[in-house]
């Protein structure tokens, strides 16, 4: 486990930091750019769970996200080396699979689309929607990443699946308050 006994240590203050291999790299660099996404969509994911406290099974399922989506930030954050010193921590086909058996069970129980939906609606859905955006941006840098360097691809389908979930979710959540929040093309012309 991880011990933080000193919060700042002033490594950063040159516009560097450090990968989980000791290497040092630009705070911009996109591997620094792609975990540190996944670690702002957690922090959305934390704002989500203010407002579903009483619902137990969608906290819970929340929460477990939360620690995956530390256990992505760590593979992200290790770059691929042939013969590791020590196993690294990565994304496992059966964290995805996970995934798309949630999106089954809470979609089963909604009405099909008739229109896109807005990111609207009750605040747990609102921040739903908005940590689906962080998602997809994550995941966006995740395969500009993958584009330039060797990493791990279930990393990327993790971040697909789950921003396909939080979507979901946030009909879900709505479907149980007034219902979703539909576009409705051209209406204000």
């Amino acid at each position: 486990m991880v011990q933080l006994t000193r919060i700042y240590t002033g490594g950063g203050d040159k516009g560097r930091t450090s990968l989980s291999s000791g290497k040092r790299v630009p705070k911009h660099d996109l591997r620094v750019e792609a975990y540190g996404t996944v670690d702002e969509a957690n922090a959305v994911i934390g704002l989500v769970r203010l407002h579903t406290a009483g619902q137990e099974a969608l906290d819970g399922l929340l929460s477990r996200i939360q620690n995956d989506l530390f256990d992505l930030g760590a593979d992200l954050a290790t770059p691929e080396v042939e013969a590791p010193e020590f196993p690294p921590l990565r994304i496992l086909a059966s964290q995805p699979t996970w995934l798309e058996g949630e999106i089954d069970r809470y979609n089963a129980a909604l009405q099909p689309l008739k229109s896109f939906v807005l990111p609207a609606g009750t605040a747990a859905a609102a921040h739903l929607h908005l940590a689906r955006t962080v998602v997809r941006r994550a995941e966006r840098e995740t395969t500009r990443l993958a584009e330039r360097e060797a990493i791990n691809p279930e990393a990327v389908r993790y971040l697909n699946r789950l921003s396909d979930l939080l979507f979901v979710l946030a009909r879900h959540v709505n479907a149980e308050a007034a219902g979703d929040v539909l576009w409705v093309p051209g209406q204000h012309r």
